[in-house]
């Protein structure tokens, strides 16, 4: 299908050339697996292609539409369906014509207009071949981006009639192109099983890449294969009398091995090319599995096998479906030659591989062609149900070829392969550690979105950072990796120990205070073997443990201050009588010498509680739960009365800042007539109030007349929130208004 440039006019002979190779009988003899309406939906995508590439011209000076008919011409080899072949004669209208996505829709169907799109997008995707390392991710994001296998079945077509027409090209792009074929679409063909086009674009890229070694092994191969036909001849004959004696059906083919499988296999062993003794070999196609291993015994019984050299395919198939049995025999004149035995079935997938199913299916229109269609992607796609027909096989030939993992780039075109559902806080953790704790806002393919934001195949993932900026523990809610998780976990953990350890030097200090001490004793060689002994009253390994139990309410810091005190008497430290008579008559207000002044920006150690959402302007009080640091109750909170009547001396006195730097959380219930727009009214209510919606609680009663609406609002304190209230009164449709939770505010 080469199209080879001319400078001269061109003559008659080539203008007809031309335009028989521009038309679409040469396809339509390829199209005999197709019914007369499939072919006519072909024949349609053909007409719609040629009047878009109309005037547009190859390298070669070939009409544009002979390359979508040469794509179009392989996938039909390969008997793919009448959709996959419509999208190949469409694939570069897209991109290169100006036809929109919308428009193929309604000419051609959404699945014909999905491949062509999945398409356009690959061929967006530009592989750096500086960075070798990172082919295989590249491969596999290629891979994954394809939602459909048709589209990489496509793709390989149009590599390849592009690599057998690449002399057309100017040479500086050679390089390139034959590099990126190489490390990308080569492997991707043996990923899927298709070995024809996989020695093929290996060949091509060869003779591209390294001219002078391709021609030289090109004429060292010919001058073998002239030496060694009447070797293979009677090799063959001798096997073929060997089966008709044992009365067993067979078909022998030749092998040849590829010459860039040669040319690697002398690079790598340091061979020279006659030290290469498996160029050629025997194929030998039998009916049955069992005919395989018969098959191999009557081999043996011929030709001495060489130790070490059989492999079984069968039993253990490779990862593409791939099945043979491999032996390799000491045949006449010394020389070795392989042997594969396969079934017909195994054949087809050896050099067709992910194509098996639609080339089985046309030439055996059986049960078993769906069997077969179910074991190779049993294996190419490494599913653990069974498929059990046609259309549960393309169910899973829907499913991505690595269906655990997303592939995204950085800004710096880096590629990272991050799980399934991974979102930006994941992508950044992946990064760096300190990427992922200052992270605040984040860009995919330029656009704003939330951290959460799930990432697809091929996003380009911008991540802004402050330095301000710590982990969010709501993070935790949505982050994939074990590595963003434990790195979140990690932060909050040192954080909140931080917090509760200044949080108990407080409530010590308070308490130290309250027994008439001024301050806790240094840490130093006086008081040395007071807090010795002290640690050793609470259990505790130093002062920094036992501060933060004291924090997270694991110890109260009443009973160790009464135990600190005693143990200073003993040592001769005498109290403040004044100090102790002043904190004794303040004790019993709550806005006392040493409460702790609460401004919303403690995050770990303290917690508001939600069973009454206590706001600034509420009176509250604190209480040291066991383990879980200091939590806030307004005071006449009912949860908060139960555990004063039960634990009493772990509350502490509490009092709000007179300048709070953030807004709180406030519950509402809301009654109003139910109709339309109900909801979008109270919405308004508070948006002119400046209070934001934090949460949306509507019951189940839509269809009563009269509803309830419970709402969690963020407002800056009680004034804040009667202001809401008050707008919400005024609304229209509202019954009543009022905050829920909290019993009473002061």
């Amino acid at each position: 299908m080469g199209n080879a440039a001319t400078t001269s006019p061109p003559t008659v002979n080539a203008a007809v050339a031309n335009a028989a190779s521009a038309s679409f009988a040469g396809l339509t003899a390829k199209l005999d697996y197709l019914s007369a309406a499939d072919v006519e939906q072909v024949r349609a995508a053909y007409r719609f292609a040629d009047q878009a590439h109309l005037g547009q011209l190859r390298n070669s000076g070939e009409p544009y539409i002979t390359h979508p008919i040469a794509v179009a011409a392989q996938c039909a080899e390969w008997k793919l369906d009448a959709q996959a072949l419509m999208a190949a004669l469409l694939h570069d209208a897209l991109e290169d014509c100006g036809i929109t996505k919308i428009e193929l829709i309604e000419r051609f169907g959404s699945p014909v207009a999905e491949l062509v799109d999945g398409l356009t997008k690959l061929d967006k995707l530009h592989f750096n071949t500086r960075e070798e390392n990172q082919a295989e991710s590249f491969r596999k994001m290629l891979l994954a981006m394809a939602r459909d296998v048709r589209v990489i079945l496509i793709k390989l077509a149009d590599r390849s009639h592009n690599m057998r027409t690449m002399s057309d090209m100017p040479k500086s792009k050679w390089g390139r192109i034959a590099s990126e074929t190489l490390d990308i679409y080569a492997p991707i063909a043996h990923r899927l099983g298709l070995n024809g086009t996989y020695r093929e674009l290996q060949d091509l890229s060869f003779k591209h890449l390294r001219p002078w070694r391709y021609a030289t092994l090109t004429k060292a191969v010919t001058k073998a294969r002239s030496r060694r036909r009447d070797l293979i001849q009677k090799v063959q004959k001798e096997v073929e009398a060997v089966f008709a004696g044992a009365g067993m059906p067979v078909r022998i083919a030749g092998r040849e091995k590829s010459l860039f499988s040669i040319y690697k296999k002398m690079q790598n062993k340091h061979l020279s090319f006659a030290q290469v003794t498996d160029i050629y070999g025997l194929r030998i196609m039998v009916p049955t599995v069992i005919d395989c291993y018969k098959a191999l015994g009557l081999l043996h019984q011929l030709y001495k096998p060489v130790p070490g050299k059989f492999k079984d395919h069968i039993a253990i198939a490779k990862l593409n479906g791939y099945q043979s049995l491999h032996t390799t025999l000491v045949g006449p004149a010394g020389i070795n030659v392989e042997f594969q035995m396969r079934t017909e079935a195994m054949h087809v997938v050896a050099e067709s591989g992910v194509a098996a199913h639609w080339l089985y299916k046309a030439s055996h229109p059986d049960a078993s062609a769906d069997r077969l269609g179910s074991q190779w992607l049993q294996s190419l796609l490494d599913i653990q149900d069974e498929t059990r027909d046609a259309a549960e096989f393309w169910d899973h030939v829907k499913v991505d070829l690595f269906p655990d993992a997303v592939y995204v780039f950085t800004p710096k075109s880096q590629i990272l392969a991050l799980p399934r559902g991974a979102t930006i806080v994941d992508f950044a953790y992946a990064i760096h550690s300190n990427v992922g704790d200052r992270t605040v806002a984040a860009r995919i393919n330029g656009e704003q979105v939330p951290l959460r934001t799930e990432l697809k195949n091929g996003d380009v993932v911008e991540v802004v950072t402050a330095q301000v900026s710590s982990p969010n523990p709501n993070w935790l809610d949505f982050v994939r990796t074990g590595r963003a998780r434990s790195k979140i976990r990690h932060h909050l953990k040192t954080m909140e120990q931080e917090e509760s350890q200044s949080l108990g030097l407080r409530l010590l200090q308070q308490a130290v205070r309250a027994e008439g001490f001024a301050d806790l004793p240094a840490e130093n060689a006086e008081y040395g073997p007071i807090w010795k002994k002290l640690l050793g009253f609470t259990g505790s390994k130093n002062r920094h443990e036992l501060l933060t139990d004291i924090g997270l309410g694991k110890r109260i810091a009443n009973i160790v201050a009464k135990r600190l005190v005693n143990l200073l008497t003993e040592a001769g430290y005498k109290s403040d009588a004044l100090l102790l008579t002043r904190e004794r008559f303040t004790a019993h207000e709550s806005n006392g010498v040493g409460a702790i002044t609460l401004d919303g920006s403690e995050s770990a150690s303290v917690q508001f509680a939600k069973c009454c959402h206590p706001i600034p302007g509420d009176s509250i009080v604190g209480y040291l739960g066991r383990g879980e640091g200091l939590v806030v109750h307004v005071h006449d909170c009912a949860v908060a009365k139960k555990l004063h009547h039960k634990d009493a001396e772990r509350f502490i006195g509490v009092d709000w800042s007179e300048d709070p730097v953030r807004s709180f959380k406030a519950g509402i219930t809301v009654t109003g007539i139910n109709g339309k727009g109900l909801l979008a009214k109270m919405a308004t209510a508070l948006a002119a109030a400046e209070a934001d919606i934090v949460d949306i609680d509507m019951g189940q009663e839509s269809a009563q007349e009269a509803r309830q609406l419970r709402f969690l609002i963020a407002v800056r304190d009680t004034a804040h929130l009667e202001v809401a209230l008050r707008n919400l009164r005024r609304t229209q449709h509202v019954i009543k208004a009022e905050r829920s939770g909290a019993a009473s505010s002061g």
